[in-house]
């Protein structure tokens, strides 16, 4: 067919949203087409979305499941909205119609907008386009019928042959983005290695949906999409978790310790406990415990033997580690615990994401127990922090908690593997040979305050640690009140310390003449970004300061905040970092901008936010 009359649009980066039942497969799906986009040179931002519920009722509103992805140059976030829209199901269309762009490509496998499909998806009429409205070019795909057509002769019977429709879409996306669908071709039977039967069958698939593309070039714009020069090196997509696992992996291998991961399953940190356990070719011992608080106690237990000690869990979880996190800081042992926070309380939104859990990770425990808080930004980010959150455990003897999100962990971007002597040596402060002989357990660095580490076993270090207060010089049992003030003091004033070892706090999006500084922590980095880039964009002068170390904070952050007349402070909570940084700097008046909503932020929110804010404020 002649293709002179196709509709090629050139962008910088474009978003695609996968969209159906919680069983078909958009996940496995878009995540395969990163993959191939992020190796083309495409930097990739990926949002899943999942269902709160474990199953709901297949073709329901509840059960829709759905993975954004955006591609190109510059690509931080997954987009506020998408460029194209695939809708597995009517449910699908209804749930996500909302988040396509104007002019957008809507992609529907018309074959399951039957009757029964829109009375469960609550249509009223039988054209759902026309009842919401839509006028973005729709493209109906007979995907169940080509799917079928596609396997008639595989053997396979109808219940699998259905569970491909999902590789289908992925086909016509390639030939739609132009991508290799060579490429996927691989990773599915990378996926399915073990199921060479499924494997074949979803490459005979793939095939189908791409040259479907092809037959039907001339109907539907397609994309050319930017890529960006990148740095020399292997590239993968990685998901946050993933990465969190392996920054782990080059901790311990950095500090010359065997690493130990005591954890319980919880959503959205599992991935975390499984891809450890995998990991047995390199020493890691993975432990899936019967409750959240033996997770902690196994991995306290570790570090007192000489591990490079972890936890990982979710908010509700992190409340039932508390008693034993308090112990780590009493005991003085290096800790590392791993925080993915969803939305809450209790149960809450196992599969949502908030910055809900920031209070809790500095102050819930009983006592005066300080610990470092560090917060990644972006799910490569995780690899930095997770090794970042081992060194500083190890180095200063305290816990460490890493404040990582459902929207990184569960999301992925491109990623440069790094070589192992691009990450510094970590050192464990062993006892020193010259101190063995007059050694007691609370014998400290003096620059650090950081105490010796004594490895069971070791001859002439023999000693106790335990939840009871110790006398500072000799370790034994202690209730006197000015050995517990010093000992509380000193606790402290090690970990104030740490602020010496960490790097200064940077300042993005700046000029000499921004007035607003946007400030944010943690996982909201990407959205943050773009919002202040598009600020600028629009004449108002604003810079951006992402805080990945919570506590302490670096120790240029007050000289940062006084160049700037304006501080606005956003955040997926009602303002708990705001109230931190408040606290500390009460000369300064920190503004906020907040959204609970399980969900993260959308650029144009944070950018309709702080124009209001500084539209508020008169020029003085």
């Amino acid at each position: 067919m002649d293709n002179t009359n196709q509709r090629v649009k050139t962008l910088d980066k474009v978003a695609v949203r996968f969209s159906g039942d919680s069983g078909d497969g958009m996940q496995l799906a878009g995540n395969i087409f990163t993959n191939v986009s992020a190796g083309l040179g495409n930097s990739v931002s990926t949002f899943p979305d999942y269902p709160a519920e474990i199953r709901a009722p297949q073709g329901s509103l509840g059960g829709v499941s759905g993975f954004q992805v955006s591609i190109g140059s510059g690509v931080h976030t997954p987009g506020d909205s998408c460029d194209v829209l695939v809708a597995m199901n009517p449910a699908a269309l209804k749930q996500n119609y909302k988040f396509l762009k104007p002019g957008g490509v809507i992609i529907v496998d018309i074959d399951s907008f039957k009757e029964e499909g829109l009375k469960k998806a609550k249509f009223l009429t039988d054209d759902p386009v026309a009842e919401l409205g839509i006028t973005a070019q729709v493209l109906e795909v007979p995907v169940t019928e080509m799917t079928r057509a596609a396997l008639a002769d595989s053997g396979m019977d109808n219940k699998s042959v259905l569970k491909c429709r999902n590789i289908f879409t992925l086909g016509l996306i390639c030939w739609l983005f132009d991508r290799p669908v060579e490429s996927a071709i691989a990773m599915i039977q990378k996926k399915f290695a073990k199921k060479p039967a499924i494997a074949e069958a979803n490459s005979r698939v793939i095939r189908a949906g791409y040259d479907y593309g092809h037959n039907i070039h001339a109907s539907v714009s397609t994309y050319k999409v930017e890529t960006e020069p990148i740095v020399p090196g292997t590239y993968t997509d990685v998901k946050g978790n993933e990465a969190t696992a392996w920054g782990l992996i080059m901790a311990s291998e950095k500090a010359g310790l065997p690493l130990f991961l005591g954890s319980y399953p919880i959503t959205p940190a599992t991935d975390i406990l499984h891809e450890l356990a995998k990991r047995k070719d390199l020493g890691v011992k993975a432990c899936q415990m019967e409750d959240e608080i033996a997770g902690v106690c196994s991995a306290i237990g570790a570090s007192f033997a000489g591990c490079l000690a972890a936890t990982s869990t979710s908010g509700p979880g992190l409340a039932l580690k508390s008693e034993g996190i308090g112990l780590a800081v009493m005991a003085e042992l290096p800790l590392v615990v791993i925080d993915v926070q969803r939305g809450g309380p209790s149960t809450g939104l196992p599969t949502k994401t908030e910055q809900t859990d920031l209070a809790q990770a500095l102050y819930g425990r009983n006592g005066e127990s300080p610990l470092a808080v560090v917060a990644p930004t972006t799910p490569t980010d995780c690899f930095n922090m997770a090794f970042e959150a081992s060194r500083i455990a190890v180095e200063h003897m305290t816990p460490v908690i890493l404040l990582s999100d459902a929207f990184i962990g569960n999301g992925s971007s491109a990623w440069r593997i790094p070589e192992a002597d691009e990450f510094p040596a970590i050192r464990p402060p062993f006892v020193p040979g010259e101190l063995r002989e007059n050694w007691t357990p609370y014998m400290r660095d003096e620059a650090t305050l950081s105490r010796y580490w004594a490895i069971p076993g070791t001859p002439g270090l023999m000693h106790r640690l335990g939840g009871l207060e110790k006398d500072e010089k000799t370790g034994a049992i202690s209730t006197d009140p000015a050995n517990h003030a010093r000992m509380v003091e000193t606790r402290r004033r090690k970990v104030a310390l740490i602020a010496e070892d960490i790097p200064l706090q940077e300042v993005k999006c700046d000029s000499p003449e921004a007035d607003t500084l946007l400030i944010g922590w943690g996982g909201t980095y990407g959205h943050l970004y773009d919002a202040a880039e598009e600020l600028n964009r629009q004449g108002h002068k604003v810079a951006l300061a992402q805080f990945r170390y919570i506590n302490p904070l670096p120790r240029n952050a007050g000289e940062i905040f006084t160049r700037y007349k304006r501080l606005i402070v956003a955040e997926l909570n009602t303002g708990q970092f705001a109230d931190y940084l408040q606290a500390r700097f009460p000369g300064k008046l920190f503004r906020r901008i907040n959204k609970v909503e399980g969900q993260p932020f959308l650029v144009h929110e944070i950018v309709d936010r702080v124009k209001e804010i500084i539209d508020s404020e008169p020029e003085a």
